[in-house]
């Protein structure tokens, strides 16, 4: 359990230190932010894809592999849907902390239930190496989220001390659920199988619905990719380090 609270911690702590940048400078090339999520974006590919599928495969079969993705796949598909996007192009003229960034924040809250979920099962799951391996996956996509809910609270002429705390409570949800997701695994051992599917799930739909297209955009798609290769590499490397 303490290895879980630590974990989902420096995870959601993450978003903080993505946020730190825009204290000293008010925004990122769009090369640099296309570069930076395509890493985030081969992390997460490489922890899904040789950490946790291979895992829910070996915890619980076939059957709950795919009902646990197919769960984490509709799932954020319906959050995205019917949750507000951070539109940082349309809210510029935002004069004030009003009712429209309360509504994104709130958005932030309940999109980081899922990711939250996923590193307590991690942690529950009988493969050691996985829960950190996780949490580091879901920390470095936090930290790209942060960078863009700060530019979005600068726009909205958010003092910087109330910045990060608006980031930092953002991120302490995930804590929440991550402490339910684990407690829930561990007390029913049979949901583990089908949670990690569940954060495959939830990983590849962030990655292939809103980080890939958010890098070929912008006209640096071969820097791009060439970064989301050394992230599933990077990924690669520390599972292998963590067993």
């Amino acid at each position: 359990m303490t290895e879980a609270l630590i974990g989902s911690f420096i995870s959601a702590m993450a978003t903080v230190l993505g946020a730190v940048p825009l204290l000293f400078v008010k925004s990122l090339s769009e090369k640099w932010k296309d570069v930076l999520i395509a890493f985030t974006a081969g992390i997460m590919v490489s922890a899904s894809t040789f950490g946790l599928l291979p895992q829910a495969l070996k915890e619980s079969g076939l059957v709950p592999l795919t009902v646990g993705l197919l769960i984490g796949v509709i799932l954020l598909d319906l959050l995205e849907k019917n949750i507000p996007h951070i539109d940082i192009e349309q809210k510029r003229g935002i004069s004030s902390f009003d009712s429209k960034s309360l509504l994104v924040i709130f958005a932030l809250f309940i999109h980081n239930i899922p990711e939250g979920l996923s590193t307590g099962f991690s942690y529950a799951s009988a493969n050691s190496g996985l829960g950190p391996m996780v949490a580091i996956a879901i920390g470095a996509q936090n930290m790209p989220e942060g960078l863009v809910l700060a530019v979005f609270l600068i726009h909205s002429k958010v003092s910087k001390l109330k910045l990060l705390l608006i980031v930092a409570l953002t991120g302490l949800m995930e804590v929440v659920s991550a402490i339910v997701g684990y407690f829930a695994a561990s007390y029913i051992e049979a949901l583990i199988g089908y949670g990690l599917a569940f954060a495959s799930g939830a990983m590849l739909f962030i990655v292939y619905k809103e980080l890939i297209p958010e890098t070929h955009g912008h006209g640096y798609e071969r820097s791009a990719t060439y970064s989301f290769i050394i992230g599933l590499l990077v990924m690669i490397y520390i599972s292998h380090f963590f067993g």
